[in-house]
């Protein structure tokens, strides 16, 4: 199944490609070595800003319906240096306007009010804001379009277990006719805030058939099928350790195994066509 991607139309071609990751660099050693872990965290795609490696942002929910938003770029010395600020404030009991108030910190770049609010959308979805309180839709740097009657699933990155960790609005889409924007919506606590750079990933997708799906019981037969199955797995696991150089003991059978199916698929198919 091919999926097509394009660009965030506001700022096109900017920020990394939509990739497959199956590490996650803080959880523990131990855990490099599962596979249906790594297998887990590979799942989709991983989407990152539409940032270029000398820009970033810091979007804080400040409460009471304040939104803060920063940009900066790097300097010469490898630090970071504010560009601009815009805050919005949502309107009391949701009657009125949403306020937006620009402050330009960068004496050095010719940056106008305009060019600041229009930069920050290129980022966030400030009509979103407040819808719960404290949420903050991010925007990624690539768009889908699946195949037909192929749905794409928006989720936070799976496995990713540094805190502290802001829940998130689960959403899935028909994108294979309605053209939506990659958007991630987060839930803030007052205070909280949600950085933004070239190489961190703010959301992964997934892509799921639009087929119904319907829940069977297994029969006698097959769940002495599925005892045997298990029997046999265990028996090869035992017989199938190894040591890592930290002392850790795991078995790679169930590494083994996946990897000599998947070829044996692709072999399979390569015959055919051939």
């Amino acid at each position: 199944m091919k999926v097509k991607i394009y660009s965030n139309f506001s700022r096109p071609g900017v920020g990394l490609k939509p990739k497959q990751e199956s590490q996650r660099p803080l959880l523990p050693q131990h855990s490099r070595h599962c596979p249906v872990l790594e297998a887990g965290s590979a799942l989709g795609f991983l989407v990152h800003p539409p940032l270029s490696a000398n820009e970033a942002f810091y979007i804080e929910y400040q409460g009471d319906g304040r939104y803060e938003f920063r940009y900066f770029m790097s300097t010469p010395a490898g630090g970071w240096a504010p560009v601009f600020t815009v805050t919005w404030t949502l309107p009391i009991g949701t009657i009125g306007v949403m306020s937006q108030d620009v402050l330009i910190e960068s004496t050095d770049l010719e940056v106008t009010e305009e060019g600041a609010l229009r930069m920050a959308r290129a980022f966030v979805v400030p009509e979103d804001f407040g819808t719960p309180p404290g949420a903050i839709t991010l925007r990624g740097a690539y768009n889908f379009k699946t195949e037909e009657g192929w749905d794409t699933v928006y989720t936070s990155v799976i496995n990713m277990v540094d805190r502290p960790i802001a829940p998130m609005l689960v959403v899935r889409v028909e994108t294979d006719w309605y053209a939506h924007q990659t958007e991630f919506r987060y839930v803030l606590q007052p205070g909280e805030g949600l950085p933004g750079n070239h190489s961190l990933p703010i959301g992964q997708v997934h892509f799921v058939p639009r087929e119904e799906i319907e829940l069977v019981e297994c029969n006698q037969k097959e769940l002495e099928e599925i005892r045997q199955t298990q029997d046999k797995f265990s028996e090869a696991k035992v017989s199938q350790r190894t040591t890592t150089r930290f002392g850790l003991e795991y078995s790679p059978h169930y590494s083994r195994e996946s990897r000599a199916r998947r070829e044996k698929v692709t072999g399979d198919e390569e015959g055919a066509d051939s």
